[in-house]
């Protein structure tokens, strides 16, 4: 029998905290500003849009017209608004408090802004935990939006999700769509007349006189900004034929997910499991355990089993990204430990203020690694420290910490020490490699620690077997996660893996690791400095003014050649704004290889920064410094991103003592010298 779907389209709109602005202007007029455009000529078209609220912010500032022409959409009814955390938060990846606010924010956002209050939300990276149903519930949600998938690995059937289901958590009842893996696949991939078909191909589905939903849910990105899709999507008119063909179908209509929510009741009750949408279960595992998920993937496909039973072959969860990836876990743990002193703050003087840096310091995207996440993007992680630095100078104002204090911030087993003096702080990782983890300086917002080890991923497979072309077979064109190509040329020097962390003075002797001891004496204290000692070697680190002073002694059983290895997170990486000066002249940028025989200061002076840090030695010493890049897979293809000025300083030990200084200046306009 045959009867009506209602086909409820939604998109997803967003951009990381910190993007940068031509990357954001790009996003308008390829995608953002077409969209709206097209979809406004087709009042009858009603849809579903979220767009997360640093965006929508941008927007209104930037492009204030299209917002006028959004808010037009809203007032007829043609839009219906979903909310989420305000700065597009992993909900599940947060306290329960700042899902409250994150949500309450962006909710305020949308109802003072656009006109309309949200009763259904976005689900971040799709990531689902029954922990987020109180917070949302108690924000005023009634549904949210999760893949089909999170309801296969629950044991439902494809055939059953035609509608919206019911869950609860401690109290609070939330209702759930399912996304349609096979639509999500097929917009704006496939032939617009293919798609339409499909839809309509639904109105047979027997559900026992229940409504049929079709139900999409993706990113708006997809129509303009991946490869290839502005020409298809616009030029060639495929949006338009879209649309067209949907409200020219006898059996199709648009509808408003809450308009379907109050007519239609629910399928009953379900409880998903922690999961989220099929690519990021396999991006969440390290790269072998990933080679052996795809391996087993592919020999579904080739037996043809894997559709009827890919949710019983599972990948992994997305916290897991703390795990695989120390510099991600740093970030959150720092986080995290930021949220409870805010929380705990007894005269919370510029609270709104501190939210806000908290709330920008939890935006999803600079914490995972996939095709689309931004962990090996520098300037997003950027955005986080920035956040967290602002957020830790505030919260030091009102309750100010002792200068050098020890704990386990990352729950790794291996505390740190924390010397700080209000103008920069150094972290100390007690791990015996005596090295400093985070280096910040409170007036530049910046931490020069922001760098990233190299270790294999998965996608790394690719690169061995696809060569350097791809080619698309089919109707229509490819998707991001089936095409493989390169932005730059990758070599096998490329992919080797660190056998370090990428952290401040790593020392060697004769080439080989030094182990240090803890510093002995109180954890907590006024001083500002820390001793370490290994059989060969007494360091002594201290913080004075805005330097962090370095000194090495060497003991009468040391000989050899010593070196030690400086890793500098610098904003330009290898960009324009980016150099070296030495004696008034600037020898090169970041990007390139610079040697230097003996030498005993060096300027790395940075326009995106706003500042610059000068190296000091108290003897000549030999210097290499170069560009640490890392293989990262974006939907433009692979390519190498610069993390860090790796700086390695060597010297013959004929010396007793060599002090090594980093000296930061810049920040607010003012120049601070140690």
């Amino acid at each position: 029998m045959t009867q009506p779907v209602s086909l409820l389209f939604g998109v997803h709109a967003h951009q990381p905290v910190g993007n940068f602005p031509e990357v954001l202007a790009d996003a308008h007029q390829r995608c953002y500003k077409p969209f709206l455009e097209v979809l406004y000529r087709y009042p009858q078209f009603r849809f579903a849009l979220h767009i997360s609220g640093w965006l929508l912010d941008y927007l209104i500032d930037h492009y204030p017209e299209d917002i006028a022409l959004l808010r037009e959409m809203v007032i007829r009814d043609q839009v219906e608004l979903f909310g989420a955390g305000d700065t597009e938060p992993v909900l599940a990846a947060i306290p329960n408090r700042d899902r409250i606010g994150q949500i309450e924010m962006f909710s305020d956002k949308l109802e003072t802004k656009l006109g309309k209050r949200p009763v259904g939300a976005w689900l971040t990276e799709r990531v689902w935990e029954a922990t987020v149903v109180p917070a949302l519930a108690d924000c005023g949600i009634r549904y949210v939006i999760v893949d089909d998938y999170h309801f296969l690995c629950a044991g439902k059937t494809a055939a059953e999700l035609n509608g919206y289901f019911t869950t609860e958590e401690d109290g609070r009842v939330l209702d759930l769509f399912p996304i349609s893996e096979a639509l999500r696949y097929r917009l704006p991939f496939s032939p617009a007349h293919e798609v339409v078909a499909y839809i309509e191909s639904q109105a047979h589905a027997n559900v026992g006189g229940r409504g049929i939903a079709a139900i999409y849910f993706d990113d708006i990105e997809k129509f303009g900004i991946w490869p290839e899709t502005y020409h298809w999507v616009y030029e060639k008119g495929w949006l338009d034929n879209f649309i067209q063909g949907i409200l020219a179908s006898s059996v199709i209509r648009t509808q408003h997910y809450r308009d379907y929510h109050i007519a239609e009741k629910t399928r009953g009750i379900v409880y998903l499991p922690t999961t989220s949408y099929i690519e990021m279960n396999e991006w969440t595992l390290p790269a072998e355990p990933a080679n052996i998920y795809a391996s087993l993937v592919r020999q579904a496909k080739t037996a043809g089993w894997y559709e009827g039973q890919k949710a019983f072959l599972r990948g992994g969860i997305w916290k897991n990204f703390f795990s695989r990836y120390p510099e991600s876990n740093w970030m959150h743990k720092r986080m995290l430990s930021l949220s409870s002193r805010l929380a705990l703050l007894r005269e919370p003087t510029h609270d709104e203020i501190m939210k806000r840096k908290l709330y920008e310091a939890q935006a999803n995207d600079a914490y995972w690694h996939g095709l689309f996440g931004g962990l090996y993007l520098p300037h997003l992680r950027r955005a986080v420290f920035r956040a967290l630095i602002e957020l830790e100078a505030m919260l030091d104002a009102c309750e100010m910490r002792a200068a050098r204090f020890v704990e386990d911030t990352d729950l790794d087993g291996i505390e740190e020490l924390y010397l700080q003096n209000g103008r920069i702080q150094a972290v100390l990782k007690l791990d015996g490699t005596g090295s400093i983890c985070e280096l910040d300086s409170y007036a530049l917002k910046h931490n020069f620690g922001d760098t990233l080890r190299r270790q294999v991923e998965h996608y790394y497979e690719h690169l061995h077997r696809s060569g350097s072309g791809f080619q698309h077979n089919g109707a229509g064109i490819a998707s991001a996660h089936e095409r493989v190509s390169f932005k730059h040329k990758i070599d096998a020097a490329d992919l080797e893996a660190d056998d370090h962390m990428r952290s401040l003075f790593v020392d060697r002797l004769n080439g080989g690791f030094i182990t240090y001891q803890h510093p002995a004496g109180p954890a907590e204290g006024p001083g500002w400095s820390v001793g370490l000692l290994s059989e060969s070697v007494l360091k002594n680190i201290e913080l004075a003014g805005n330097g962090v002073y370095v000194s090495y002694r060497f003991l009468p059983r040391a000989s050899g050649v010593f070196s030690t290895e400086i890793n500098i997170a610098m904003p330009s990486c290898d960009g324009w704004g980016g150099r070296y000066i030495h004696d008034g002249a600037i020898l090169c940028g970041f990007g390139q290889l610079l040697e230097l025989s003996a030498m005993t200061d060096l300027t790395l002076d940075d326009n995106v920064l706003g500042g610059s840090v000068k190296l000091k030695i108290s003897s000549p010493v030999a210097l290499i410094a170069q560009p640490c890049y890392s293989v990262s897979q974006s939907e433009g293809g692979f390519e190498k991103i610069m993390q860090a000025v790796t700086l390695t300083l060597e010297w013959a030990l004929r010396m007793d003592e060599v002090v090594v200084s980093l000296e930061i200046s810049g920040g607010q306009g003012i120049t601070i010298a140690a």
